[in-house]
């Protein structure tokens, strides 16, 4: 197993690293089938354990402090805040209110006197990120967290967060956690190289594209709208979607790459974003240890320039074949009032 630094902390963690999202009552329900996939992961050589309080309305979280109750001292434990958990406009976000708070309940759900890596989750427009970053940086100095990082921004609220730290004497992000897949791409254009500058870990999720990298959904084949992925999203996976046929043309000709180098389409998307340079690690996240086991086996593949070639010349850098399930929209286009003057401001004159 590949070890790298995570963001200047000093910290080495796998090249492959276990995301429990389909840990808890969204995927696998069963605690104890659950530790024991943990554990699995964690005998194949992963060291470092992403979650998020959100997921599963913490049960996620509660999974994971149990199977790390005699294995603490040997992970890179990471989780992260910001979702709503519960209602009111003061149980969510990236205040310093919710923050401090809800660190406290993640402590308690995880069994840890400590996290690792305390991320936030996603920006929040509604909180200067001054207040985030000053939070977070108190919690260092508390020993409550270790480091701390975010997922899913954009490459401009990154660099936005280094200035104001650098001018206000705070800490920084040291980790970002974008989508990255061979079918979603985009990163490639100012999240990665931004991450590179900043000497930020890179922490990939999303590496099976939502599953469609998995081989389950091939074209031409019935897909069934009422289980999995699909029964929580069946827009994303409606065949006659326009979308979804683009997404199923690609998967057939990458179908073919990974038959030509002896390899399954699952370990060719695993190994595929640890390939780029500013990837530190790529979380998987399994449902079953059947799943784990498929998973692993991209931690020791490597593919040659000539498969990377390949890939880019039916997805090219840089781009995106559809929209990453899950990462953010800025306010500026979805809320009206941004991106419209009131009606007696919109002449010229």
């Amino acid at each position: 197993m590949r070890y790298r630094t995570l963001g200047g902390t000093g910290i080495k963690v796998s090249a492959h690293c276990l995301g429990t999202m389909m840990f808890g009552s969204v995927g696998n329900p069963d605690h104890e089938d659950s530790v024991r996939i943990i554990h699995a992961a964690l005998d194949a050589g992963v060291n470092f354990v992403d979650t998020a309080d959100m997921y599963s309305s913490g049960e996620s979280e509660v999974i994971v402090g149990k199977a790390l109750k005699d294995r603490r001292d040997d992970v890179v434990l990471a989780t992260k805040v910001h979702f709503p958990m519960g209602d009111g406009p003061n149980r969510g976000g990236n205040s310093r209110r919710w923050i401090v708070k809800e660190v406290e309940e993640s402590l308690r759900r995880l069994g840890t006197d400590w996290i690792d890596l305390y991320q936030v989750h996603r920006p929040d427009h509604t909180t200067d990120v001054e207040e985030t970053l000053s939070a977070l940086t108190d919690l260092v100095r508390e020993g409550k967290i270790r480091a701390f990082g975010c997922s899913t921004f954009p490459a401009e609220e990154i660099v936005e967060s280094h200035v104001v730290a650098e001018r206000r004497g705070l800490g920084r992000f040291r980790t970002e956690q974008p989508p990255y897949s061979i079918l979603a791409r985009g990163i490639e254009k100012a999240v990665l190289p931004v991450c590179r500058r900043y000497g930020m870990g890179v922490l990939t999720w999303s590496p099976l594209a939502s599953g469609f990298l998995t081989g389950k959904y091939r074209k031409g084949g019935a897909i069934d709208l009422s289980s999995g992925r699909a029964r929580l999203n069946p827009q994303r996976f409606d065949p006659a979607a326009p979308l979804t046929a683009t997404k199923l043309e690609v998967v057939e000709q990458l179908v073919a790459v990974a038959d030509s180098i002896g390899a399954t389409l699952p370990e060719l998307a695993v190994a595929f974003p640890i390939a780029h340079p500013a990837v530190t690690s790529v979380i998987i996240g399994p449902r079953t240890m059947d799943q784990l086991e498929g998973l692993l086996k991209g931690a020791s593949l490597t593919l040659d320039d000539e498969t990377l070639d390949r890939i880019d010349a039916i997805v090219p850098p840089g781009t995106d074949v559809y929209p990453p399930d899950g990462a953010w929209t800025s306010p500026s286009l979805t809320e009206v009032p941004l991106r419209r003057r009131p009606v007696g401001e919109r002449a010229a004159v």
